[in-house]
């Protein structure tokens, strides 16, 4: 028989849990401490790696103009060995500090005019165009070394350097490029000691982030928690009240009406049977009379559908005997079978009545079925009820009609029982609907 299911509980359920408020609540928080974490991160390393490359620019800056400029002699820049040989002498040891592993003076024109590596004296080598700026702007650079230059021959051993590039003036008044080279290492371990300035803010800021976040999930859980309690007191105090309400209406029906019937009945077919009725009245007296004992069965169901008398496990079978009483009456085969429920609990019970009525319902009324089934299965924990009929049946996809507007009204407190409802059919295949609950369900 084809098949379409109107409902997926095992699909939902992720689903389900993906809205709920607490569950995301705390993956946005989640998601918020991550990207905090690298955000503040990140931006903490690229701070401190902007820091120690502008120490550096700070230190050459000084060097040049304190240190190099002030104790430049004449005749530097020409070559005069003499010039070169005091320079040396007066401020190498001056120049060649802290991180500091090269110092270069080039000319204009590319010519080291001098450096601590004096084997580059006197080499030309082209400027690039940042140094060309720096030499006619009077600025400050700095980038990482190109050790395949030429003039970096003596420090490809090195495990990289950063150069900073500021200009000069000759006591000749020629602008010179006095370039510092750093080594990498130290401008690291330099950054690295300025990023752990920075960590403690980050982590202060984590803390204040997880500290509020706990705050407001304590505050929604127990908003959740009482509107929750809240809406569970009102289902019970409404379910309570209609419960009442059936209860009472039973009573007067049972206590008025079916027991007017009652005799009415049993004083028709008295009559009938008396002797001095005439013969051909007895049999309009005992059409009447079964006429009234139909309508006494037909409302001693309805009222089990009102208020079931006796629901619980040991009195389920007879509350569907009667709940099929009126689709016997309608001409219908109807069966009712129940196995291994006796040690769920009331509620359970109550529940998988209540399914089980509004399915019958509407097998009564919109399937035009021959025969109807229910059936309630115990197995292990699980409660499981299925109702049958062979009618018309329909397209779930296409019709989801008021006929089961009583069942999907039942999905909230199927779901508080931790189960689920499937509702199979398909035109002119029948119906059928499968409860599954727990069997303690509370």
């Amino acid at each position: 028989m084809p098949e379409n299911l109107s409902r997926q509980p095992h699909s939902r359920q992720p689903l389900t849990a993906l809205r709920n408020p607490v569950v995301l609540f705390l993956a946005t928080g989640l998601l918020a401490l991550v990207v905090i974490a690298v955000g503040t991160s990140a931006l903490a390393e690229q701070a401190a790696a902007e820091e120690a490359v502008a120490t550096a620019r700070d230190t050459t800056e000084v060097l040049a103009h304190s240190v190099a400029e002030p104790a430049m002699p004449k005749g530097l820049v020409a070559g005069d060995a003499g010039a070169i040989d005091r320079f040396d002498r007066e401020v190498l040891d001056r120049l060649l500090v802290g991180d500091v592993d090269r110092v270069k003076i080039w000319a204009g024109d590319g010519r080291v005019v001098y450096s601590d590596e004096t084997r580059l004296i006197h080499d030309v080598y082209p400027l690039g165009e940042e140094e060309q700026a720096v030499l006619a702007q009077g600025t400050t650079d700095a980038e990482v070394s190109d050790l395949s230059r030429p003039e970096n021959g003596y420090e490809r051993e090195s495990n990289g350097l950063l150069e900073v590039y500021t200009r000069i003036e000759s006591p000749e008044g020629e602008p010179l490029l006095f370039e510092v080279y750093y080594s990498a290492e130290a401008i690291d371990t330099r950054q690295e000691q300025i990023f752990a300035q920075f960590r403690p803010i980050t982590l202060t800021a984590l803390g204040m982030v997880v500290l509020v976040a706990t705050g407001l999930l304590w505050a929604l859980t127990r908003r959740l928690r009482r509107s929750a309690e809240e809406r569970e007191h009102l289902l019970r105090a409404a379910v309570d009240a209609s419960d009442a309400e059936r209860v009472r209406i039973a009573r007067d029906l049972h206590d008025g009406v079916v027991q007017d019937l009652a005799g009415a009945s049993f004083a028709v077919s008295a009559l009938a049977r008396t002797p001095d009725v005439p013969h051909s009245a007895r049999g309009g007296l005992e059409s009447a009379g079964e006429s009234l004992r139909t309508s006494l069965r037909a409302l001693r169901s309805l009222m089990v559908e009102i208020y079931p008398p006796d629901l619980h496990a040991d009195g389920l079978v007879a509350a569907l005997d009667d709940l099929l009483a009126r689709a016997a009456a309608a001409g219908i085969t109807a069966t009712a079978h129940v196995t291994g429920a006796e040690h769920a609990s009331d509620e359970a019970v109550a529940l998988v009545w209540r399914v089980a009525q509004e399915a019958v319902r509407n097998a009564l009324r919109h399937s035009g079925a021959e025969t109807l089934s229910v059936t309630v299965d115990g197995f292990g924990d699980r409660l499981v009820l299925v109702v049958t009929d062979d009618g018309r049946g329909f397209d779930p996809e296409q019709r989801r009609g008021a006929e089961h507007f009583g069942l999907r009204g039942l999905s909230s407190l199927i779901a508080e029982a931790g189960g689920h409802l499937d509702v199979r059919s398909a035109p002119g295949a029948g119906t059928t609907i499968r409860l599954e609950i727990s069997g303690s369900a509370r």
